[in-house]
């Protein structure tokens, strides 16, 4: 079983945890990686873009001139594609990016992430993590004493207020649940900090 250490907010090795083999030591499935980020990604595209076909753009009606003798080309209306102010053609049109993965695949590619960054030794787990008041400044204290570099996600079991709203303003920290965060937001960092409370649920709902 991988082992890691427990550290408190104030940086001390409080003791060591023995992770899941089947959560947290499995061989990474980079197929079930990219099928669910893919389809992370593709879910936070609004698709809202659109285009006006000929029959909704503004005119039309009369022939803009006669069909012969003008010497000019035939042209029967003015939203015509091939006239300036006309109607697109095969342009884009509202529609979804929904891409339908497994819960299965999407709970080992889950496992994958996690077993990765242990592999990495970029886990790191603390026994809990609480402030007393909504403080950049204490936020980024904690963030110095677990000697954390780079992007970081922290992983709650449940929305901390103080925690949230303390980190908010840092740059390239992000603190979320276990029911929320994404395995595209654990690729997307390079250290993942889980609280002892949030690797037990884990353990129970991925194990």
């Amino acid at each position: 079983m991988p082992k890691v250490s427990i550290m408190n907010q104030a940086g001390q090795n409080v003791g060591e945890l023995e992770l899941l083999e089947s959560v947290f030591g499995i061989e990474p499935s980079m197929q079930a990686v990219f099928d669910v980020v893919k389809s992370q990604r593709a879910a936070m595209r609004q698709g809202t873009h659109s285009t006006k076909t000929r029959g909704n753009v503004r005119g039309g009606g009369k022939k803009p001139w006669r069909q012969k003798g003008t010497g000019r080309a035939r042209s029967g209306t003015n939203t015509s594609p091939i006239w300036v102010g006309g109607g697109i053609v095969f342009g884009p049109h509202p529609h979804k990016y929904v891409l339908k993965v497994n819960r299965k695949v999407r709970r080992l590619a889950l496992r994958s992430v996690l077993s990765d960054k242990v592999n990495d030794d970029l886990l790191k787990v603390i026994d809990g993590l609480t402030l007393d008041s909504m403080r950049t400044k204490d936020m980024v204290q904690v963030l110095q004493n677990l000697s954390l570099e780079g992007k970081v996600a922290i992983v709650l079991t449940e929305p901390d207020t103080n925690v949230m709203i303390s980190a908010r303003n840092i740059p390239n920290v992000i603190v979320t649940t276990v029911d929320h965060v994404s395995v595209y937001e654990l690729l997307n960092v390079k250290t993942v900090v889980l609280t002892a409370d949030a690797v037990k649920k884990y353990e129970e709902v991925l194990g």
